[in-house]
């Protein structure tokens, strides 16, 4: 179920709002807390129900091995078993082709006649994101000063639906305790007011800008031709994947964080304005915030940090970025998207370390974007071959022999994407989604700034609304569901 699909904004969401803070008001708060698991698992069976019992096993085990491991503290042997747990079916389902694939490949190349035939196997919808959330809460009860917490607790902390499917990768201390709060079941006219202005800014991100790049871009990736595309259409096809991974992430984000809102849970904020970054070290402070903070405490500090070193630190920033790239997908082009930031990255580190002068922020920033860039055509690209070549169609004067896809020529009511690209140029230097939430937030009281406030979000949504009704306009996943 889509946060920007018609069953989930007039459907699901009402009905579970309906039944939380109304027709079920007299209940106590534990059998609210009830309501919102069953809510949560329903949310996540509606996509594919038959992996509804991995995420409930996943839950169960996790739940019984953290009060195992609170009662062990320290035992290392325990803590690698629950995390070998915890990576088996992640490394089943979403890396064992990849990696049996590759294995044939080297025994080929040896001389070997060994072949391996992919198993048809789809991914369980936000196996990634509740993997690295368990392996968390079992590292800091391996740690101790863990407080226990109840079965129904902790299954609704993995599989509150806002962030089940892609992230914020919530830790525990950031969540579990407001399921303690018992005042959260009663209404909060300022926590609805900014969660459904969050929510809507979220939805028109995702339907008025991320699908429409979302069109141009797969054009240009998906028509099995990259190397015939003219200079110009290269460049179109890259900057609106820029664009579209842009608002499409950030409207998940705005959209998760605007549906928890609205039933009193603040999840941690998971996006930033990223492209207004002016170092590369910056931008991961800014895009998908929780990870970093996951791969900073569960990678890179374990790994020795910056305590062993300016050597080591280079190697363990490197290290980490590698597998966050392959956190991101089974793919030699997320190994490699890794790596260029990982290594871009280490250059921060030494340039921090051995240079004294800073840089001009705009010089920075103009490096940074153009970094960000070039690596998201690794990250989009279907293989390492098929962004080279992009990247040569990029950088080539004129058009290649035979370039016939011409962009302009190509795509109907062209004119349209190219105010709509203007339109975001000019956005995304303004105030970001959460930064103007909590200036009308600031404005509560004012019946003015409620009107304005409210007219805005009715235009919005009544344009999502035009586009959600159109038959002729398919609805589409949000990107980081893929990983």
């Amino acid at each position: 179920m889509l946060f920007s699909s018609i069953e989930y904004i007039f459907y699901f969401l009402p009905l579970i709002f309906l039944l939380y803070f109304g027709i079920l008001w007299f209940l106590p708060y534990k059998a609210k807390i009830g309501l919102l698991l069953i809510a949560s698992l329903c949310f996540y069976g509606w996509w594919i129900p038959k992996y509804l019992p991995i995420l409930l096993f996943s839950i169960a085990i996790n739940h019984f091995w953290g009060l195992w491991q609170r009662q062990n503290v320290g035992n290392k042997l325990l803590l690698t078993f629950g995390v070998v747990l915890n990576l088996a079916p992640l490394f089943y389902f979403k890396y064992f082709n990849f990696a049996m694939s590759n294995v044939a490949s080297v025994i080929q190349f040896c001389g070997g006649s060994w072949s391996f035939h992919p198993i048809a196997l789809a991914l369980p919808l936000g196996i990634s994101f509740f993997t690295f959330q368990q392996i968390a809460y079992l590292v800091d009860c391996y740690r101790g000063g863990v407080k226990k917490y109840s079965f129904l607790e902790y299954a609704l902390f993995i599989s509150f639906w806002p962030q089940l499917i892609a992230g914020p990768i919530v830790h525990h201390t950031e969540l579990l305790p407001q399921f303690e709060v018992k005042r959260n079941a009663k209404l909060h006219a300022r926590h609805i007011y900014l969660g459904l202005i969050v929510f809507i800014l979220g939805l028109a991100k995702k339907i008025l800008l991320a699908d429409q790049f979302g069109a141009a871009a797969n054009w240009g990736w998906n028509g099995g031709s990259v190397g015939q595309l003219t200079t110009m259409s290269a460049w179109l096809s890259t900057i609106t994947y820029t664009l579209q991974l842009y608002f499409d992430f950030s409207g998940y984000c705005d959209m998760a964080w605007g549906s928890a809102m609205l039933f009193n849970v603040r999840l941690p904020l998971n996006f930033m304005s990223p492209y207004k970054a002016d170092s590369i070290q910056d931008f991961w402070r800014r895009w998908h915030i929780t990870l970093s903070h996951w791969l900073r405490d569960y990678l890179y500090i374990p790994f020795g940090g910056s305590r062993k070193g300016l050597a080591r630190t280079i190697a363990n920033v490197f290290f980490t970025f590698l597998i966050g790239g392959i956190w991101h997908g089974a793919g030699w082009t997320f190994f490699l998207w890794g790596a260029i930031h990982g290594a871009a990255l280490a250059v921060c580190n030494l340039w921090r370390k051995k240079l004294n002068w800073r840089m001009p922020k705009i010089i920075g920033w103009v490096l940074t974007m153009a970094l960000v860039h070039f690596a998201w055509v690794f990250f989009r690209a279907p293989d390492i071959a098929s962004a080279v070549v992009m990247i040569r169609r990029m950088f080539s004067c004129g058009a290649a022999p035979g370039a016939v896809r011409d962009f302009a020529w190509s795509l109907q009511y062209s004119w349209l994407l190219y105010a709509t690209l203007l339109y975001a140029l000019i956005v995304l230097p303004l105030a970001n989604s959460y930064q103007i939430a909590i200036a009308l937030v600031r404005k509560f009281h004012s019946r003015w700034w409620q009107i304005a406030a409210g007219c805005m979000c009715a235009v919005l949504f009544f344009l999502c609304f035009l586009h959600l009704v159109a038959k002729n306009i398919p609805q589409s996943p949000f990107l980081y569901f893929q990983f």
